[in-house]
């Protein structure tokens, strides 16, 4: 090892973030005299708010640590359940997703999970809409997650909507209220009386069912159709999926 070298080891769940040709074992970086710990994480391709407690020969540090020549790293991935600082009479995370996860908003929603999502809104917005709400931003975009300002950010692992699901509920554990969100645009249900949203339904839905639920916001109407039981199964396995994340089961 040259003498201006660090060595860092990376928790497993952090080596998909490292370069394919890297992520075997401990990883060697050169020191330019002013860069910090944090700076040379992300300077080997791990996005800091995927990185959990540092330790330098075995001392707790910070990112903005200053490592020495010789040093030897731990980097640890961040703790599950992770903890979410909540404003104020704030009883459960708030998320906000970039554009690529459309379908993990949605299942969100329906958890009863606060949920922000623009299918048309830059990197610059998300970051000020994150900031401003104090919401999570969920991304697979490590560069967005590398962004200074941005408070609070989670790199969403899997490509199936169902891993991406499990893989937040696994890392948040987030208080879930199923049905109580509208999938649509986020907004709260409230229970109506079938006389009130007849003219709005087909008439074999008018025969077939008697329990409504309306979007406060954007007015749209939910009932228990055919695709109920197939919902009924993502939320079960939600609430089974947060259950062994809070008791490590």
């Amino acid at each position: 090892m040259d003498e201006t070298d660090v060595v860092l080891h990376f928790d497993p769940r952090l080596r998909m973030f490292l370069p394919a040709g890297r992520r075997g074992g401990p990883q060697r970086a050169a020191l330019d005299g002013t860069s910090t710990l944090g700076h040379l994480v992300e300077s080997l391709g791990v996005p800091l708010p995927e990185v959990g407690p540092l330790t330098v020969n075995g001392v707790p540090v910070e990112p903005s640590h200053h490592p020495a020549p010789g040093d030897t790293v731990e980097v640890s991935a961040v703790p599950r359940p992770q903890p979410v600082p909540l404003e104020p009479g704030q009883t459960a995370p708030r998320f906000l997703l970039d554009v690529h996860l459309g379908t993990l908003a949605r299942r969100m929603r329906l958890l009863g999970l606060d949920t922000a999502y623009h299918n048309d809104m830059d990197d610059p917005a998300l970051v000020e809409q994150a900031n401003a709400e104090r919401r999570v931003l969920l991304t697979q975009d490590r560069g967005l997650l590398r962004r200074r300002r941005l408070w609070l950010g989670a790199y969403v692992r899997g490509s199936r909507p169902d891993d991406q699901l499990r893989d937040l509920l696994e890392r948040f554990a987030p208080p879930l209220r199923p049905w109580s969100r509208c999938t649509a645009c986020n907004g709260l249900l409230v229970e109506v009386d079938k006389a009130d949203v007849e003219a709005l339904l087909e008439a074999g839905t008018r025969r077939s069912y008697d329990v409504y639920g309306r979007c406060a916001d954007c007015g749209q109407v939910y009932w228990r159709g055919a695709h109920g039981d197939h919902l009924a199964r993502i939320v079960d396995a939600a609430q089974a999926t947060v259950t062994a994340a809070r008791t490590g089961v």
